[in-house]
């Protein structure tokens, strides 16, 4: 493709065109060439419709088809050659299509401007990168549901503040990332129903007097409707900042379940085993195997947040229409997007890989005196006392276990009637940690019966 003159673009206003640095700065096409198909797409739905509303010829109209076609198909093959001079993708492929067929492309622009024509490209892009991600969630939630199914009476230990809190099961806490990742996907889609509006037509601002049909254009493009307002179709960026806004909540739960998983798989822990494909070793030790995608979904997560931060900066100051400052919108989006579905293939990936070492995990759920809690419960419900009087015995009777160097359960009776005399043996029936996790059976609780309840709502949920 020949190189053309800026000046070209602009028409008659300008003299010349402009120097190596007003280039520079304005051309955009170094990145948004990766919306070559939706421009294209556009395009081809709106010469359809100027034709069909007879504001161009049908022969125009099949030019223009086939030429957009060409031009798709040398893109895709890597034969196209982008123009800094032209800008951006939108001139890059009007110069394309006039060298192929000539006069008839110079109709193609009739009804539309540039500023409607990237709102609707970037708006197609952002559509297709949340469809990426609700197939990238529904796979990951697959992942943990089949973890939470294998390992559904696990008992490992819960944690808060890091420290041994009470058991829980294996199930239970993969569960918790499934609700997590399913309000992800629940925000996903409502994103992608909010933001399925078309701005095509809405031409630079105002709207135009040809007779265009944008509900034609709408339907074509897969859109549920035109946007009601032109100022707003081509000066707003919310669709942008609420992907990226779900990104980065989705990207923090990926990035809390990264960390769970170095920790687990350190040697200290030894909760999990990542697969080799995983993880990486060290050049010079040769005893380690490191979590190294987790640890890159761990840091790849900045990137997404400060996209977020980025757009929004951007957006804050712009009074109504069309600024240039808005061509600032997609770098930042264009990279969080891949980083988010980097890191949702990639955790999705050592989840369904990763082996849970389930006599590490029941190991330490019995450690650290997880079930004090359900000591004190007993003393409410078999000897009625209030539970600031029940917490306070068991204060009393874990200072005693520590003392002695050993956990509850291994108390003996006198041990404990020493500390209260009522204390009858049926305590040590709700000691150990399988009776802990077995008897939390309330809805949502970690009871084995109750992981699964959840797992098949899930199942019969996703399908």
């Amino acid at each position: 493709m020949t190189d053309k003159s800026s000046n070209q673009m602009w028409g008659g206003r300008f003299a010349s065109g402009p120097d190596a640095i007003m280039e520079a700065i304005n051309a955009s096409i170094g990145f948004d060439k990766r919306m070559a198909a939706q421009d294209i797409a556009g395009s081809r739905a709106h010469a359809a419709m100027l034709a069909a509303q007879g504001i161009i010829s049908d022969s125009d109209a099949e030019a223009i088809r086939k030429g957009l076609l060409t031009v798709l198909s040398e893109i895709e093959g890597g034969n196209f050659e982008f123009s800094t001079a032209l800008e951006d993708i939108h001139m890059n492929v009007e110069a394309r299509l006039k060298e192929i067929i000539g006069e008839p492309a110079g109709r193609l622009h009739t009804g539309r401007s540039r500023n409607d024509q990237v709102a609707t490209d970037f708006r197609l892009w952002v559509r297709d990168q949340l469809d990426a991600a609700e197939a990238g969630l529904l796979a990951l939630i697959r992942a943990l549901l089949a973890q939470a199914e294998a390992g559904a009476d696990w008992v490992m230990p819960g944690f808060t503040h890091l420290q041994t809190a009470q058991p829980v099961t294996w199930g239970h806490h993969m569960m918790a990332y499934v609700e997590m990742f399913g309000r992800d996907l629940s925000r996903v889609r409502d994103a992608r129903d909010r933001m399925n509006e078309s701005p095509l037509g809405a031409a630079a601002l105002a709207g135009t007097s040809f007779p265009i049909d944008r509900h034609m254009t709408a339907a074509a493009l897969g859109f549920a409707r035109p946007c009601a307002n032109s100022l707003d179709a081509v000066s707003d960026r919310d669709f942008a900042l609420e992907f990226l806004s779900v990104a980065s909540i989705c990207a923090m739960h990926l990035s809390r379940f990264a960390e769970e998983l170095v920790i687990w798989s350190s040697a200290q822990f030894r909760f999990v085993t990542l697969s080799d494909r995983f993880s990486t070793g060290s050049s010079i030790m040769p005893q380690k195997k490191n979590p190294d995608a987790a640890e890159l979904i761990r840091a790849k997560i900045g990137r997404i947040f400060g996209a977020n931060t980025a757009l929004m900066m951007v957006m804050k100051g712009l009074p109504l229409a069309y600024s240039k400052d808005m061509q600032e919108d997609k770098e930042q989006a264009f990279d969080a997007a891949d980083n988010w579905m980097l890191a949702l293939a990639a955790m999705e990936g050592m989840v369904r890989d990763m082996t849970g070492n389930r006599d590490a995990l029941a190991a330490a759920a019995g450690a650290g005196f997880s079930t004090a809690t359900d000591l004190a419960d007993w003393l409410v419900r078999v000897l009625g006392m209030p539970f600031r009087d029940a917490h306070h015995v068991t204060g009393a009777l874990v200072a005693q276990a520590e003392a002695k160097g050993c956990d509850l359960p291994e108390l003996t009776l006198d041990d404990m009637r020493a500390v209260h005399p009522d204390i009858t043996d049926a305590v040590f029936d709700v000691l150990g940690v399988d009776n802990s996790v077995n008897s939390r059976t309330s809805y949502g609780g970690t009871a084995p019966a109750q992981v699964l309840v959840q797992v098949l709502r899930w199942k019969e949920q996703i399908g």
